[in-house]
């Protein structure tokens, strides 16, 4: 599993890499995710995308805090893998999500939980 963090200022987040048994490739996302570290994200969905996985699934089960940067670096997989899954995301960062009308677009159920 690699693991990539963002910068080492008072907030970080973390990234971490699995691939499940049908090609899925996992990025699990921890801490908070703004603009001072998505690039952590955003290097680790190119190296994903680089080797052209079925279906690229981003589980924010332990991300605390997502702003705008975070929804752009999302973003930045849809189209370059068949599957876009967000999984577990916490309350505040599912309202973000549903705020930016992509909750679809991430494969999020409209109900919450």
């Amino acid at each position: 599993m690699a693991e990539l963090t963002g910068e080492a200022d008072s907030a970080s987040m973390g990234v971490s890499e699995s691939v499940e048994a049908d090609g899925t490739v996992v990025l699990t996302l921890s801490g908070e995710m703004d603009l001072s570290t998505v690039g952590a994200l955003h290097e680790a969905v190119q190296d994903a995308i680089s080797r052209k996985p079925r279906a690229l699934a981003f589980d924010l089960a332990e991300l605390t805090f997502m702003d705008s940067s975070g929804i752009a670096a999302l973003l930045s997989a849809v189209g370059a893998v068949d599957t876009i899954q967000v999984r577990n995301p916490s309350g505040i960062v599912r309202r973000v999500i549903e705020l930016s009308g992509l909750a679809q677009t991430f494969g999020l159920s409209s109900a919450a939980g």
